[in-house]
């Protein structure tokens, strides 16, 4: 047990260190989702709201995207994250005009990102005009009127970036992205550009399709599931209840993390009372306690001990019929593994070897097959390899396209997918602008636009001007806080849509606006009549989602108005659309959608229906739209990483009271931290050999293209977590990660392997 350490550090309160735990749920997580919904709503609303939650009926989460079942579904069908997502939402906390002339912006700065959040719900448009430090109301026709004028007088649509967060429906996106490309430009940066841009490139170049091939039903019916580099405890709570019964139904679970995650460990129900007594369910069979980003190393270690099993037992381990009619460039591999040593591949890895040859053995006699992953395989130099390297083992075994088999990215955003096939992406396909210029009669534009770290450094380099975002909290979410910040500051006009108050209101433009935008709870009318956005999950299910809740504020706009009245004040009539009657009916968004994208067919029909529709998904049939038609093998690079004496290898990792950028608490009772945030995790034996110990104070120090960036005052903690590696939350540490230091082939910032030494603080 660790002793409880209290002290100061920075602007936060003391920070208690206790003994991780290991089981996720339970009577803990029914205190804490009741906890933040009392504090925040009250019992009367909260229970209202959390009643709709994941509803054929109802709102969809705005936290993570995992499915909901198809057909039946419990009358709490939420986990602790998504109540605390709408705690935070549904708050009655308000940010007016009144909280505006009350607390400076320069004042604001100052304070953490959990203060800043915990401001509340953003309810009259606001404005910052050139050297001004207070925010005050401005009518949204102004504000349209300032935003309108400012693009049209930029000498290029270039010079301006429109960021879109993953919360957005699918009919705002879609207009956003009309919008966008009508005005001339291709700049549409997301936050998939920061996270599982790396799996979208990965998968579409081997089995054809940027997306997951999986049902939640698949978890069911699967005989192995790999859980890499992701912590569901925290990040995908609802997905411990589908691992359970995984196991109930005899399926085997391999969790391959650095960290030894509560989540990953056992897990009680919190929903079901006889769960809360008697033992908890334990999940992982073998944990493999993985270097960081030495994720294909381990895999390669893993086809090598396969590939040597099938040599002596033919016919045993792999599905050579699978890989004969299904697959292209299996020589090319096996040749490939001919180069490495299993026993230098499994010390590279840092697993124990027995453990290495348990989880092989594992996989050898398995025909169904389910390989999860998350941010902590798409965030590396490498990541685009990492993927591809889960590919080449699952087409070994033919574990792509049958049921209880597949691959799997865990998105995070609740629409994160459903956004990029609505078309916001800065690499639009030929055929995605051929149908748009067939169906809104207008060229768009052809060349690429700016994804998020293009974005940074055009914005940097004056290329751009204006910066639009459509939720999201781009200055937390990015990485290299201090050159972005300044960035962002040289911008003649940053504007936001927001429901709450964030740090990108606050490290602004020369003139910013924010738009307060219905959160996703909230009754959404038009014309008089009540209105339903759709949402696409992580297993490609298009489904409904209505707000039950009054608005918060009368002067609040829906995401699909906001951008009908933007492109009415830019485009002014010139684009053929009638956005206004768009607005005063979702269908109609919905028939242009059915017009443009394939899949769509009889939108308005299908996602009326209980539980919405599949979009298709070729390797969810066993077809890969590849040029070959055929999914691809990959030889693919181990890491890289050569780290001196006193240097660690960094990932960026969540607390479990935060989701992304927004900070519900200050407590992480899984890891054992309260009442704080700078903590860097380390290692007992490199704490030892640094001359370190439990409390002390350091400063976090990268140092790339001679360039020296340095997050201060995080305070070390011991863990179990392998030699050389460290781990500390975002966005507090983002300070240290360089923006133009990249995945090979996705440009995703590397916040999961950077490199750091440690400076102790007097």
């Amino acid at each position: 047990m660790f002793k409880v350490i209290n002290f100061e550090v920075g602007t936060e309160k003391k920070l208690k260190i206790k003994s991780p735990k290991t089981v996720a749920g339970g009577i803990p997580s029914v205190i804490s989702s009741l906890q933040h919904v009392a504090g925040e709503v009250g019992w009367v609303e909260g229970t209202k709201v959390l009643l709709k939650l994941n509803q054929f009926d109802g709102m969809d989460c705005p936290g993570c995207a995992w499915p909901d079942p198809d057909d039946h579904r419990s009358a709490v069908e939420f986990c602790e994250n998504g109540a605390k997502a709408i705690a935070e939402e549904a708050t009655t906390a308000r940010c007016d005009p009144d909280f505006f002339r009350q607390h400076s912006i320069s004042a604001m700065q100052r304070w953490t990102d959990f203060e800043i959040g915990k401001s509340g719900r953003m309810t009259h448009p606001m404005i910052v005009r050139e050297g001004q430090d207070h925010y005050e109301p401005i009518t949204w026709a102004d504000a349209f009127h300032e935003i309108g004028e400012k693009l049209r007088e930029l000498s290029s649509p270039h010079e301006a970036v429109f960021y879109t967060s993953g919360r957005t429906s699918n009919e705002a996106a879609f207009l956003y992205q009309l919008f966008v490309r009508m005005y001339g430009t291709n700049n549409l940066p997301d936050c998939s550009n920061m996270c599982h841009e790396s799996s979208g490139v990965a998968l579409t170049e081997t089995v054809g399709i940027g997306k997951g091939s999986v049902k939640l039903d698949d978890f069911y019916k699967a005989e192995v599931i790999v859980v890499m580099g992701q912590n569901p405890g925290t990040n995908h709570p609802r997905m411990l209840t589908a691992l359970q019964q995984a196991k109930k139904n005899g399926a085997k679970i391999i969790s391959i993390n650095p960290l030894a995650e509560a989540g990953l460990i056992s897990f009680r129900h919190p929903q079901h009372p006889l769960d809360l007594v008697g033992k908890p369910s334990v999940l992982t069979d073998v944990w493999l306690p993985v270097k960081i980003n030495e994720d294909v190393a381990l895999l390669k270690a893993m086809l090598k001990i396969l590939v040597e099993k099938e040599r002596r037992e033919p016919g045993t381990v792999f599905d050579h019929d699978f890989i004969r009619d299904k697959t292209n460039g299996l020589e090319l591999l096996l040749e490939d593994l001919k180069r490495f040593d299993v026993d230098q591949l499994i010390l590279k890895s840092g697993v124990a070897k027995e453990k290495v040859f348990a989880a092989a053995e594992i996989l050898a006699g398995a025909k169904k097959i389910i390989v999860c992953w998350a941010m902590g395989l798409t965030q590396h130099k490498n990541a685009v390899d990492n993927i591809r390297e889960i590919v080449n083992l699952l087409l070994l075994k033919g574990s792509i396209g049958k049921p209880g088999a597949g691959t799997c990215p865990v998105r995070g955003h609740s629409n994160v997918q459903g956004d990029r096939t609505m078309g916001i992406y800065e690499k639009p396909s030929k055929q995605f602008l051929d149908n748009l210029q067939r169906v809104f009669d207008f060229e768009p534009p052809r060349e690429s636009g700016y994804d998020t770290v293009e974005s940074i450094q055009a914005i940097a380099d004056g290329k751009v001007n204006v910066f639009f975002a459509m939720g999201g909290n781009f200055l937390s979410a990015t990485p290299d806080t201090g050159f972005t910040a300044k960035a962002l500051q040289q911008c003649d006009l940053t504007v936001q849509v927001s429901t709450k108050l964030n740090r990108s209101h606050l490290v602004h433009g020369k003139q910013a606006i924010i738009l307060p935008c219905l959160g996703r709870t909230e009754v959404d009318v038009q014309e008089g009549e009540e209105q339903f956005v759709s949402v696409e999950n992580s297993a490609g299910v298009v489904h409904a989602s209505r707000g039950s809740k009054k608005p918060v504020s009368e002067h609040l706009w829906s995401e699909p108005k906001i951008v009908a009245a933007l492109a009415k004040a830019v485009l002014r009539g010139k684009d053929g659309v009638d956005w206004d009657k768009l607005i005063s009916n979702y269908d109609a968004i919905r028939d242009l959608i059915e017009k443009t994208i394939p899949g769509f067919e009889q939108y308005n029909q299908r996602v009326r229906k209980d539980g919405g529709f599949y979009l298709p998904n070729a390797a969810r049939d066993g077809n890969f739209n590849t040029p070959s038609a055929k999914a691809v093998f990959t030889i693919n690079a181990v890491s890289d990483h050569v780290l001196q004496e006193k240097e660690f290898l960094l990932m960026t990792i969540r607390s479990h009271d935060q989701y992304n950028t927004t900070i519900y608490g200050m407590d992480d009772r899984y890891r054992g931290i309260y009442q704080g945030r700078r903590v860097v995790f380390l290692n007992a034996v490199d704490m030892e050999q640094a001359k370190l110990q439990q409390g002390d104070v350091v400063d976090m120090v990268s140092n790339y293209d001679s360039l020296e960036r340095r997050a201060k005052d995080f305070v070390v903690v011991s863990y179990d977590i392998p030699q050389q590696c460290a781990a500390a939350y975002f966005p507090e540490a983002n300070e240290v990660i360089p923006y133009h230091q990249v995945a090979r082939g996705s440009q995703t910032p590397i916040s999961k392997s950077v490199v750091i030494r440690l400076e102790k603080k007097s």
